[in-house]
Parts: C-alpha cells; sequence; structure tokens
C-alpha cells in the first residue's frame, strides 16, 4: 500500500481555494486533475464524485472535507488538496466550515488501495496537530513534508 505523502500531487496542491461553493471546490479541484492528465474524461469523474457526494457529505468535520470516487475515467490512484481560509460549507457533520479539503480520485479496479488510501487520510486528519500545520502551511514543500511527518 503507497503512504499518503506518495499519492498526494505536489503539483495538485491549491493552498488558496478561488471558488467558495462545494460543487465548484470540487470542479477546482477536479480540473488540477485533469491537466495533470489524471483524467480521461472529466464529465465521467465529475459525475461519480457528485453522485458520491449526494450519498452523503464528505465534510467529516473538524474543518475538513474528503470528496472522493472511483471512475474508470480515472488512470490512477491521486489526491489532490486544496485550503481555504473563509472556510467551505460541505455540510459537514459537525455544521462547521471545511478549510481542509482532499480529493480522492482512483481508476475502477482500485477499489481497496482507495478504501485504504481515504482510511488512511481520515485517520491521519483527526490529529489536530496535523490539521493546525496545514491551515498554517506556507507552501507546497511544507504541506507535503507535514503529511509525511505525521504518517505512519
Amino acid at each position: 500500500m503507497k503512504k499518503i505523502s506518495e499519492i498526494l500531487l505536489k503539483e495538485g496542491i491549491i493552498l488558496d481555494l478561488q471558488e467558495r461553493e462545494k460543487i465548484e471546490v470540487i470542479k477546482e479541484l477536479s480540473k488540477k486533475l485533469i491537466e495533470l492528465g489524471y483524467i480521461t474524461d472529466a464529465e465521467e469523474f465529475f459525475s461519480e464524485i457528485l453522485k458520491r457526494e449526494n450519498l452523503e457529505s464528505t465534510g467529516i468535520g473538524m474543518g475538513i472535507a474528503i470528496p472522493h470516487a472511483r471512475s474508470k475515467a480515472v488512470k490512477d490512484l491521486v489526491i489532490v488538496f486544496g485550503r481555504s481560509k473563509e472556510g467551505i460549507d460541505f455540510s459537514s457533520l459537525d455544521g462547521k466550515p471545511a478549510h481542509l479539503i482532499f480529493l480522492i480520485a482512483g481508476p475502477e479496479d482500485k477499489k481497496t488501495e482507495y478504501l485504504f488510501a481515504l482510511a488512511k487520510l481520515s485517520k491521519l486528519l483527526r490529529k489536530d496537530e496535523v490539521r493546525i500545520e496545514l491551515n498554517k502551511a506556507k507552501d507546497k514543500e511544507e504541506v507535503l513534508a507535514i503529511i509525511n511527518k505525521y504518517e505512519v
């Protein structure tokens, strides 16, 4: 199993999300994956991620959201990350806005790795110090260093 730091794309880190609405933020993060060549069909992937989001919110509370989907339009298991100072309403369980948004995209045939990545990332983000440091990170390198430092 790969570590989160191995599948979190440095080029896919946005430290100042421009969008303010949940769907638009998901699009902004997905656009990174399209630009980087990880998604072959934007509409197909977007439809899968929205389907997942409509089942139940991926806002897990503590200022975190982890939108995610598996799709035949995804070439490999990857994660992109966006941060919002204002916070985005992800209909989180605790009613608070999400500031740290990690989008996980996986191919259809990597269900196990995808579920492991989701579980590992959720566990990592439950640590207060990880969230505090990610909210203060100055650049992409620092984001990766924080993930690397705390992941087991």
